[in-house]
């Protein structure tokens, strides 16, 4: 499978990249792409929810009434979770979401997305490049160039460069990562995957 080379100024070189079929041609399995979705998604989770129980909440242990002879329905101290600022019962307690899924299932997840990107023609393959010093105008000149001003979209380093990190740092939705990184989230997240010559064979090496 062959895919044109792009330039930082927009135009098409005479250069082609030949991408691995197993790697980028994939029938993709929707399953898969949940599960390491959900996977990823989980362990951001931070789960520091919490309620308190009865025995936790400040309070009065007195009874409030006693048992019989009011007429009224029996009640425990303050604390209960039948008052209002009581206790509350079976409330949100601190957990840990992470779940474990098969290391072929997220290699077969991150195959399917890249497949759907190279499928829907959402994946652009652009010539190495540099930027001299950090400047957020120099990056959004690039995406300016390539029409994709105001969309969502990851460039794909093989390698971390500073510079172009922070260049595109203060441009909402212009996210930046290393192919050793990447993962199914990131690259359904996007509109627009943006991948260096160079970043090919990193990405084929983790899928």
């Amino acid at each position: 499978m062959e895919l044109a080379v792009y330039n930082i100024d927009g135009s098409k070189t005479a250069k082609t990249v030949d991408l691995n079929e197993n790697v980028f041609g994939v029938k993709p399995s929707d399953h898969a792409i949940y599960l390491d979705v959900k996977h990823h998604l989980a362990a951001r989770r931070q789960g520091t929810h919490k309620t308190k129980e009865r025995g936790e909440v400040k309070g009065s242990t007195k009874k409030m009434r006693r048992q019989k002879g009011t007429g009224a329905a029996r009640v425990g101290d303050i604390k209960s979770p039948l008052l209002r600022g009581g206790g509350i019962t079976f409330g949100p307690q601190p957990r840990d979401y992470r779940f474990k899924i098969n290391k072929k299932v997220k290699k077969l997840a991150r195959r399917s997305a890249l497949s759907y990107k190279v499928k829907e023609d959402k994946l652009m393959v652009l010539e190495d490049f540099t930027i001299d010093e950090p400047r957020t105008k120099k990056y959004r000149e690039i995406l300016n160039n390539l029409d994709l001003d105001g969309k969502k979209t990851l460039l794909v380093l093989p390698e971390s460069d500073r510079i172009i990190e922070l260049s595109s740092r203060n441009i909402p939705k212009a996210f930046v990562g290393r192919a050793s990184q990447l993962n199914t989230y990131m690259i359904m997240h996007v509109d627009k995957l943006l991948v260096l010559e160079s970043s090919i064979k990193e990405i084929e090496n983790i899928c």
